[in-house]
């Protein structure tokens, strides 16, 4: 087996990088990589493609996600999770109930602007955030537009001090910062307890495996095809399958766009039309 998209359960503690290295030696490929980074405390789906799939990183990693996450109130992180410092603690409105954290969440949804966490991989001037972070340098962080579609209180634990809840968000969201946010309107602070990314795309928690399930060979390996069957097909014959897979641009009428590319009943892979012509992109 060497191309194909695997679906991960991250486990926590671990780096999605970590988690491309122990696919490549269970599976023994040379060619892997994957589709939007979990930090090592977040779990959850993460898409690992595996030989020539690593070029689908394009048309993957822009798409929409869904997490569950924990906030707990009442103390604030360095790193806006459990694994910074506390910098600072306050008190926790008594008055705090189901009906006024529906009604908090429900104002996060739609079009916002939001502020990345400075513990973060966005690059300004040539540095990581968190390069910056780490040596006590300031920097201005500038907005982002992200894109809240839905959010739910799954619990309120008063005891504790937790608020677990679900969000359907827009690629580039950082819910470390959106649970910051929550909690500052609340009336007080709160760092993210846990974070589980449930869907990325069409890819569930439900169809993921664990690294446990791989290592015994339990796992099955989406193809390209299957992720791409709502989009047009091309038929090529046998001569333009040959100037197809040799670079050459093949004029078709045909809207831009991207398409299934087959030789008969045999995929090949998927090309792209723009301008009336037609080139190669990925091809299995």
């Amino acid at each position: 087996m060497s191309n194909g998209i695997l679906i991960v359960n991250k486990p926590e503690g671990i780096s999605s990088q970590g988690v491309v290295n122990r696919i490549k030696k269970i599976l023994n490929v040379k060619k892997c990589g994957h589709a939007g980074t979990l930090d090592p405390l977040a779990t959850g789906v993460l898409p690992i493609l595996i030989g020539s799939y690593t070029k689908l990183s394009k048309y993957l990693i822009e798409h929409d996600k869904i997490y569950r996450a924990v906030i707990k109130l009442g103390e604030k992180s360095s790193t806006g999770d459990r694994e910074g410092e506390i910098i600072e603690t306050k008190s926790i409105p008594k008055n705090i109930n189901k009906e006024n954290i529906i009604n908090t969440l429900n104002s996060f949804l739609g079009v916002q602007t939001q502020i990345p966490p400075i513990y973060s991989s966005i690059k300004i001037k040539g540095k990581k955030l968190y390069e910056y972070a780490r040596k006590g340098e300031k920097v201005d962080i500038p907005k982002r537009e992200i894109r809240i579609y839905n959010i739910n209180l799954v619990k309120f634990d008063k005891k504790n001090n937790t608020i677990e809840f679900e969000v359907s968000c827009s690629k580039g969201t950082y819910i470390r910062t959106l649970c910051e946010d929550i909690a500052e309107k609340l009336g007080t602070v709160g760092f993210m307890l846990e974070l589980n990314r449930t869907k990325v795309n069409m890819f569930s928690i439900d169809e993921s495996y664990k690294l446990e399930e791989i290592e015994t060979g339990n796992y099955r390996i989406i193809e390209m095809e299957n992720i791409f069957k709502d989009l047009q097909k091309i038929y090529l014959s046998n001569r333009k399958l040959e100037l197809f897979l040799n670079g050459v641009n093949l004029s078709f009428e045909l809207p831009d766009g991207l398409y299934n590319i087959y030789y008969e009943k045999n995929y090949i892979g998927l090309g792209i039309v723009k301008n009336q012509l037609l080139k190669r992109d990925v091809i299995i």
